[in-house]
Formats: structure tokens, sequence, C-alpha cells
């Protein structure tokens, strides 16, 4: 399976936050959309990614307010991104190697998707069913020899 299929299971819609917005709206939005990171984008290129995590690490437990912290001040820029032909399983050891939970998406420098841990694990619980199903129709003589 490839992370193409799984935009094309979900969906590309792309939610973001601008930079200079507050810490405070992106979490609000979070909440509204019921996600845990949103995109950093600025002029449609990307410029990095917030999460629940930042706020928790970077606002919460320093003490800051996240009506006056703006979102460029902890959103990471550096930031691992996989294409539409890049494997799941590919995106499984990134993920678990840099201990991250989402991916973007590009494709020629373009924003197309964002995938989730979540994501990712449901894809995999998929293609295993779908292989012990083929499996038990194989051993109870559901298909021709």
């Amino acid at each position: 399976m490839l992370v193409q299929d799984i935009l094309n299971q979900k969906g590309r819609e792309i939610y973001s936050v601008e930079p200079d917005n507050t810490v405070y709206n992106a979490i609000a939005k979070m909440a509204d959309l019921n996600i845990g990171a949103l995109l950093v984008m600025q002029d449609d290129k990307l410029e990095g990614i917030i999460s629940e995590r930042d706020y928790r690490n970077k606002v919460i437990l320093k003490g800051r307010k996240s009506k006056t912290t703006y979102v460029r001040e902890i959103m990471v820029s550096h930031l691992f991104c996989v294409k539409p032909k890049d494997t799941v399983n590919h995106c499984m050891v990134m993920m678990t190697d840099k201990k991250i939970r989402h991916l973007p998406v590009l494709d020629n420098d373009k924003v197309i998707g964002v995938i989730s841990i979540g994501d990712v694990v449901k894809s995999i619980i998929y293609k295993q069913e779908k292989e012990i199903d083929s499996l038990r129709g194989y051993i109870s003589g559901g298909y021709p020899g």
C-alpha cells in the first residue's frame, strides 16, 4: 500500500495555520476539527507543523500564554515529509524512528495532504485483514486448484 492510497481513502483536506497566528487560535482550530496537528503554511508554502505536543511542551510546561505566543515561536520547522509513491511501511519506520505522528505529503514540493500514525496503522490493519481473508478462502477450498 502507498501513501496515495491512504490519501484516496481519507481525503486530501489540508488544515493549516499561518505562523503569525497565536497558539491559542491554532489550538482552538485543532479542537474544532478534532485533530492533533496543523501544518504551518505561509502563501501556500510549508513552513512547519504545530501539534498538541508542541503546545504542551513549549507553552504550558514553560509557563507561557497561548494568547500571546505565536505559532512561529513553537512550531517544528525541521519536517519529515513523504511522497505519494512512498510505501506505508516506509512511513511506519520513519514515524517510529523519528517519534513523529504526522507526515506532510508533498508532490513536486506542493503539499497535497497529511497522514497520521492512525492512518498508517489503519491501512496496515486493512491490508492484514485482506490477506487473512484470502488465506482463509484458500485453506477452505474457496479457490480453484
